[in-house]
């Protein structure tokens, strides 16, 4: 509907009728609007508040993880360190014991290779249809040929299938034609590769190919695979893997043969030290974002000002509450077993964590707690376990966040509907009223001139009587 022209001044009254229903129509929408615009502005803050929880709890999610990674560990109670990290790397456990290791490396461990005859046609040489076999040691792999396969389809099927078990094909080109070259992560003697099942595929890794081949030469390039012979402190040890942990809680990576070098194991603490506060400020930045979205902005005499996005909401306040109970619950090591024994201790105040680290080295040094710590954070149902634990509710999808969310988009739809019934209310309210009050105006427009003729008919009248 268009709204309708409001009147200036009555013609025929003389009013502003046009202020008269204003002022009406403002009268009558003042309440609800002032309900639709509170309503609206708590809901758009509520919704913004719920992303920014959600943003801080995603981001705390990964932190825990990054904490808690098996690839990268953290909480070591040992650090190990190489003297020569070209020929040896090392990483140590919470079972390593402190002290220094000679590591001499006289063979790494290697792996198969193996090439086909040489296919004249290349790539698309067209290879028989059936099944090629691949052994290695006790393991084997079947790989369906089917008809109008090709050199090159033999390959991407072997990479598709295999390449997760460390087997990978290639093709190399020579002055003969194409050939299938077949390699494997796995290393050690008695590793080798070999292949059967279709014709101008056998290869058989036991055996090397000629120094110089022909194009119907096969079998395995480069040298056969052998295991890794090394020595620790003098006592010679041989491994299948470049990777050895022959020493309690020590792992090396042997990189480099005809290599001696030193690793040492020393206690971890500035490690440990690292991963804890990482571990604080993570909690830290939610408990002080969650405190920031339920405390009204204050002015210079403690009075609210600004109202918290989540102002008087109880949800923000019970995942808070969520959060310390990991922190307070004991965990499973020995000497171990609260955070206040590495000077980790809740402000009542804020809920924030503080990190005394002057009690946590005396934890280290006089107590020595290092080989436990991890235990504590990482160990089964430890810190991060039961923190991640009480966090998922919130962030899983279809959880308390989301629930919430969904219940506030709603919520906002109930709004603009409310606010669109009120401009249609008050959009009719205005037309009914300044139809009213032109009608009024006419009216009295209308009496007004007669009236005046009324009084012009007796003047007229009298000034006639008074001439006779």
């Amino acid at each position: 509907m268009a709204s309708p022209i409001l009147p200036g001044t009555g013609l025929g009254s003389g009013l502003d009728t046009g202020a008269i229903v204003k002022a009406l129509v403002n009268a009558d929408k003042a309440a609800k609007q002032g309900q639709i615009d509170r309503g609206t502005a708590t809901n758009s803050a509520s919704i913004s508040g719920v992303g920014t929880l959600k943003s801080l709890l995603a981001t705390f999610q990964a932190a825990l993880k990054d904490l808690g990674s098996t690839t990268s560990p953290q909480f070591t109670g040992f650090a190990a360190t190489s003297a020569n990290t070209k020929a040896v790397t090392a990483t140590a456990n919470n079972s390593a014991v402190a002290g220094t290791y000679t590591i001499a490396v006289t063979q790494l461990a290697t792996s198969s290779k193996v090439a086909s005859a040489a296919f004249a046609g290349g790539a698309t040489s067209p290879i028989a249809q059936g099944t090629l076999t691949i052994n290695q040691g006790s393991k084997s792999y079947a790989v369906d040929v089917p008809a109008g396969a090709t050199l090159q389809s033999v390959r991407d099927s072997i990479n598709s299938k295999y390449q997760a078990d460390g087997l990978s094909a290639n093709i190399v080109t020579d002055s003969f034609g194409s050939r299938l070259v077949l390699g494997s992560s796995t290393t050690g003697a008695g590793s080798e590769i070999k292949v059967s099942g279709i014709a101008g595929l056998d290869m058989d890794g036991t055996v090397k190919m000629a120094a110089t081949p022909t194009a119907t030469s096969s079998g395995a390039i480069g040298e056969l695979p052998v295991d890794a012979l090394y020595s620790v402190d003098g006592l010679a040890m041989s491994s299948p893997s470049n990777t050895v942990s022959n020493v309690s809680g020590l792992s090396l990576t042997l990189l480099a043969k005809d290599t001696t070098t030193t690793v040492t194991v020393a206690g971890n603490n500035d490690g440990l030290k690292a991963s804890i506060q990482k571990f604080v400020d993570a909690y830290n930045a939610v408990a002080n974002a969650v405190t920031s979205l339920t405390k009204p902005s204050l002015d210079d005499d403690g009075k609210p000002t600004v109202p918290a996005a989540l102002t008087g909401d109880a949800m923000p306040r019970a995942l808070l509450a969520a959060l310390r109970g990991p922190l307070t619950t004991a965990g499973a090591g020995d000497k171990l077993t609260v955070l206040s024994q590495l000077g980790i201790n809740t402000d009542q105040k804020t809920g924030a964590l503080n990190f005394d680290t002057a009690k946590f080295t005396a934890a280290m040094n006089d107590k020595k707690l290092g080989g436990e710590v991890q235990t504590l954070f990482t160990g089964t149902n430890g810190l991060l376990e039961r923190m991640n634990n009480v966090i998922k509710p919130y962030t899983d999808t279809g959880g308390i966040l989301d629930a919430r969310t969904s219940s506030l988009n709603k919520a906002k739809t109930k709004l603009a509907d409310d606010q669109g019934a009120l401009d249609r209310r008050i959009e009719t309210l205005t037309a009914v009223l300044t139809k009213k009050y032109n009608d009024m105006d006419t009216l009295v427009g209308k009496l007004k001139a007669t009236a005046n003729n009324i009084t012009s008919m007796f003047e007229a009248m009298a000034a006639q009587q008074k001439n006779s």
